[in-house]
């Protein structure tokens, strides 16, 4: 646990100790008379408030959602939202990259304000582009790494979303299992983003979306094709098809195909044009956007052998790429394992838009905490 130690003038000093989840997060040099953290946990209520709302403990706890009935609007799923609100939040992000990109640091809406980051899977750019994001705009991200936390294992979800509910404003989680965000967002006082799980990525198409508004002026009419896994990146591009009109095709190989009732999602949505197929020469012609992830994501590395063989043919190449559109813009969610579903030279080439994509993450995400904070 944190531990104080306090002095006359009721200043405390931290002692270095091994946190548990409640005091790492609650680990603030809080004003008070009586301060005690952990299991025998006892403070002077009359002078204490919870953070957040600055209320009385007593007016906060009534605000929790004890029964998860009830839970603010986070950001699940792109299509939670209607087209208006997700062109709000990608014109929201080109705003705040223009004052990121400026240098003025008085712009910091999040000044006072906390975010808790659930990590069950270990993330270059979803840790750094959330947290130096949240810190631009003025906030504190705190990381709960594997050791940190365990859902359904160490403690249970939701009683993981209304603990980190009464410390933060805001969480954000990057789990294996879908079902693990759904419980936090139904749990949780606070919005939760959905930082990645198995079944959607929402702030990479978002970012994605962001990176080809910028280079090609729009997105409607746009075609993206998509080779190789039908995985959580292809159902989230889907779920944006069924708000945003733009053509979207996926080639994949058999057996490889994305979830089919995401799939007929778009499709019935009758906003874009969706094309599932197992030919990936076809698939490119006039593509304006060729992307492409890795064929054995984590969680999969025991498969990479069966994979690999099955994938073969699916490689992005520069021989694919000179089937597409003469303008055509190279794409990857990252990390890239060159060489195989990509080679070095598409990576690299002068039409890859892969580094302003990643960079992207960090402003397509700012836009969407200031949404969900309603900032």
């Amino acid at each position: 646990m944190v531990s104080f130690a306090v002095s006359s003038d009721t200043s405390f000093t931290r002692l270095p100790a091994a946190p548990c989840l409640d005091c790492r997060v609650r680990g603030l040099f809080l004003k008070t008379s009586k301060l005690k953290v952990c299991a025998s946990t006892t403070y002077n209520e009359s002078s204490f408030q919870p953070h957040g709302l600055g209320v009385t403990t007593t007016a906060r706890s009534s605000l929790i959602n004890q029964s998860g009935n009830h839970s603010p609007k986070g950001f699940l799923h792109i299509s939670d939202f209607d087209k208006d609100t997700i062109m709000h939040i990608l014109r929201r992000a080109v705003e705040l990259k223009s004052i990121i990109k400026s240098g003025d640091k008085n712009f910091q809406p999040l000044r006072g304000k906390s975010m808790a980051m659930i990590f069950e899977k270990p993330s270059m750019r979803t840790r750094v582009s959330f947290e130096t994001g949240f810190f631009l705009l003025g906030g504190h991200a705190i990381y709960l790494g594997p050791d940190d936390i365990q859902m359904g294992k160490r403690e249970e979800t939701r009683d993981i979303a209304r603990v980190l509910s009464g410390y933060n404003d805001l969480i954000m989680a990057r789990v294996f299992a879908h079902q693990d965000i759904l419980d936090l967002a139904k749990y949780a006082s606070v919005p939760v983003i959905n930082g990645l799980s198995d079944f959607n990525h929402p702030c990479q198409i978002m970012a994605d979306a962001l990176t080809i508004i910028e280079h090609l002026g729009g997105l409607e009419g746009v075609k993206v094709v998509y080779i190789g896994d039908g995985n959580n990146i292809v159902h989230s591009w889907l779920l944006l098809a069924s708000v945003v009109p733009f053509h979207f095709v996926c080639a994949c190989p058999k057996g490889f195909e994305p979830d089919h009732a995401t799939v007929e999602k778009a499709r019935n949505a009758g906003i874009s044009k969706i094309e599932i197929t197992n030919d990936p020469a076809e698939a490119v012609r006039g593509a304006n956007i060729v992307y492409t992830d890795v064929w054995a994501s984590m969680g999969q590395k025991d498969e990479a052998a069966y994979r690999y063989e099955r994938f073969k043919g699916f490689q992005i190449n520069e021989a694919l790429m000179k089937l597409a559109d003469p303008n055509v813009l190279f794409m990857h969610c990252l990390p890239a394992e060159r060489g195989t579903e990509v080679t070095d030279g598409v990576i690299e080439a002068s039409n890859s838009i892969v580094f302003p994509q990643a960079e992207n993450r960090m402003h397509a995400q700012n836009a969407i905490m200031l949404y969900v904070l309603g900032l």
